[in-house]
């Protein structure tokens, strides 16, 4: 995740910040007060320094969930509420447990009553009585009442799951939701007996000559059957996650609208099944349509999102009024109640968001949220528009499942893995349908380090942790179920997120933030029960900075992590393959990188240097970044990968590709269950698909086609009888079984 990943507009209106302290504040009550809401008051630097956070930052994120802080007498009755909060709820707000392991449920009641406590199970399918301990506490005052607390054991043998706690005592009852995950998640158990590789690459830029200036689904699909049939186990993909509704859309896939929902843009047309019952004059117009948007496909220098978009909802607002037959109106009435209110209001939201631009006081009113009476209205009025918006969610699943399915038959064991963003922009549509469990007037960024020495912003509003968690997670759960619905795979883009975020307040600079812990094993346990329901692998990018102990719970978790050659290093030298972790996916890149000819090249120094993103000489950078290809170089030939006779160079026909396919043979030799290869290095492309630290002025991040080396437009079509292309894959095919 980096700067450039967002493109966002300025935040929409945001609370005022509280009031100034009258005198300094204690800086232990303070300290206090932020420990016992999971805000860290210290962070260690990429210096290896501690820093620590300033009170005014710790005042603001305190104030962001909701506790006020900004005198000693907000702290101590803040303090005081930390401590009695549990005690004002009969049942915790959610109960997240790993299966087969034991676990107590606290059941708060008047002190001395009696209490019972029961498990009704997922689906209906019968309750479970758990049993009371013999446990005293303490009983405490709670506004005049003598409270006690009750502990209850929970069944052992309770079936993985979302299941509902209830309680009752003397007439007082409480629920909660009760999730049962995996201990450890077993789906990549098959690639430690046999591991796979395949490919990644940012779906919108690989096109056929079929597509409408913009790769699809049903490029995807060909894609996946192409690589299939030549060994490769997945497709891995950018985010495909809605952006606007309407252009000008988001070029960056990891700054989406929502990420529980797709983005139309990716539709094929021809693909939906309504076209051949257009009439010839409707057929026509669409096929116009398609016309005046053909020649984009043939632009190898930039692509053309909003005038695609536009194209494509015109052809598709055709197709969504063809009358459907009775089978297709009930599996796309199916599909929406399967979908629930969650697509009712992105499909709401949709349709208000085509007239009103993001910064419209509308969506910051809360007079006009979500349940209330002018956005019932809102909804009622605009009834076919959020059925168009509904339909295009249809369609995308419909066609995502033909993606997943063509991957399979290909031969593939995990087909389409998914790539799930960190967050949403503060103009999006879970920001505001989601808004009861998103932080106010912060967003989530990284504080400095050595590559970017002021912090970053990423224009994302955070989960707020005690109010997800109130929801029984239900938003995270669902969002996790439709991105995983027709996935062999997910990759969780900045996984160390679900366990701390670094949040900064509103008007702070994003080196002035702070991070807030999250309850990292609920979090965690419903991705591995979600990926579990869907026989899917979980791949977290867990690179940068961490705490020590977080691989090592993923792994235990069964959560794949993430290598990249060019990060792993042992010291000075490049880390030796055999030392790489077992249960990762390995890559030479990522799409914040450089494609490997490019990056072998220098042209990533070049780049930076005429962008003015270089702190020393261009003659510097590029001189260290030559001695690290040398150690680099250095490795491949002592395991006899590479000759002085074939190192890249310059006027060495062919010593690139041999030098990339050195760099995969290096891969292979790692442990690692999942080796990546990546689209852009088995076609010779050169360009960075993102330039961190730009914006669109600078730089097209995410609007770069894919090219092969001579710029040109490499189409899907041309795939099976491109030698660079089919040499790579054989290669790493040939490592990987060992022939």
């Amino acid at each position: 995740m980096t700067a450039s990943d967002q493109q966002h507009a300025p935040r929409p209106n945001m609370p005022a910040d509280p009031p100034a302290a009258q005198a300094p504040v204690d800086p232990h009550l303070l300290q206090q007060l932020a420990d016992a809401h999971g805000v860290g008051t210290s962070f260690q630097g990429w210096d290896g320094l501690p820093h620590s956070v300033a009170a005014p930052t710790l005042i603001k994120v305190l104030a962001a969930l909701g506790v006020q802080a900004h005198t000693n007498q907000h702290i101590e009755a803040a303090l005081a509420e930390a401590e009695l909060a549990p005690w004002r709820r009969m049942l915790p707000p959610a109960v997240v447990i790993k299966q087969g392991e034991p676990a107590q449920v606290p059941v708060h009641v008047r002190d001395g009553a009696t209490a019972r406590l029961t498990v009704a199970l997922e689906g209906g399918a019968g309750s479970l009585e758990a049993a009371q301990e013999d446990v005293w506490v303490q009983p405490r005052d709670v506004d005049g009442i003598p409270t006690g607390r009750a502990t209850f054991s929970l069944p052992p043998d309770l079936p993985l799951g979302w299941h509902t706690l209830h309680a009752d005592s003397e007439g007082a009852t409480a629920t909660a939701t009760l999730v049962v995950t995996p201990a450890r998640l077993d789906t990549a158990a098959p690639l430690m007996e046999r591991r796979g590789w395949g490919l990644a690459t940012q779906l919108y830029s690989v096109r056929s000559k079929r597509s409408w200036g913009i790769g699809d689904f049903a490029d995807l699909a060909d894609l996946a059957a192409i690589s299939g049939g030549r060994g490769a186990d997945y497709v891995l993909v950018n985010p495909l996650h809605a952006a606007e509704p309407v252009p000008p859309i988001q070029p960056s896939p990891y700054s989406p609208s929502t990420r529980r929902f797709f983005n139309p843009l990716y539709i094929r047309i021809e693909a939906v099944p309504e076209l051949a019952y257009l009439r010839p004059r409707k057929r026509a117009a669409l096929e116009k349509l398609h016309e005046e948007v053909a020649g984009l496909n043939r632009d190898g220098a930039r692509l053309h999102r909003d005038a695609v978009y536009a194209a494509k909802l015109q052809a598709l607002e055709m197709l969504y009024h063809t009358r459907r037959s009775p089978a297709r109106q009930a599996a796309f009435d199916e599909f929406c109640r399967i979908s629930g209110s969650g697509l009712d209001d992105f499909a709401l939201w949709s349709a208000i968001r085509e007239d009103l631009a993001p910064d419209d006081p509308l969506w910051t009113d809360p007079a006009c949220a979500i349940g209330t009476r002018e956005a019932e209205a809102l909804r009622e009025k605009l009834a076919d528009r959020i059925g168009f918006h509904r339909w295009l969610q249809w369609i995308c699943d419909e066609q995502l499942e033909e993606a997943q399915q063509a991957a399979l038959r290909s031969g593939m064991r995990l087909g389409v893995v998914h790539d799930l963003a960190v967050g949403v922009d503060h103009s999006s549509a879970d920001a505001w349908t989601l808004r009861g469990v998103l932080a106010p007037a912060t967003s989530v960024g990284a504080p400095p380090d050595m590559y970017n020495q002021q912090g970053q912003d990423w224009g994302q509003p955070p989960w707020h942790p005690t109010r997800l968690a109130e929801t029984g997670y239900e938003p995270f759960r669902n969002m996790l179920a439709t991105v995983l619905r027709h996935a062999g795979g997910i990759r969780v883009d900045h996984i160390l997120g679900l366990f701390r975020l670094w949040w900064i307040p509103a008007g702070n600079a994003p080196g002035d933030g702070a991070y807030v812990r999250y309850d990292h094993e609920a979090l965690i346990g419903i991705l591995a029960l979600e990926a579990h329901r869907a026989g899917a692998v979980v791949i977290g990018e867990d690179l940068g900075t961490f705490e020590p102990w977080v691989r090592d719970y993923l792994a235990a978790r069964g959560i794949l992590g993430t290598s990249i050659l060019w990060f792993e290093y042992d010291g000075d030298s490049p880390l030796a393959p055999e030392k790489y972790r077992t249960q990762a996916l390995a890559s030479v890149n990522t799409h914040d990188l450089p494609p490997t000819a490019g990056y072998l090249a220098g042209d990533h120094v070049a780049l930076r240097s005429r962008l003015g993103l270089l702190e020393r000489s261009e003659e510097d950078e590029r001189a260290e970044h030559n001695a690290s290809l040398e150690k680099m170089f250095a490795l491949l030939r002592e395991r006899g990968y590479l000759t002085e006779a074939n190192t890249t160079g310059p006027g060495e026909p062919g010593a690139e590709a041999n030098t990339i396919e050195a760099l995969h043979l290096l891969l292979a030799q790692a442990p690692s269950v999942l080796l990546g290869v990546a689209l852009v290095d088995a076609v010779g492309e050169r360009r960075v698909q993102n330039q961190p630290g730009t914006t669109e002025a600078l730089y097209p991040n995410w609007q770069v086609p894919l090219g092969g080396p001579d710029g040109k437009p490499v189409f899907l079509d041309d795939l099976p009888a491109n030698k660079r292309f089919n040499s790579l894959l054989a290669v790493v095919d040939g490592a990987l079984r060992g022939s």
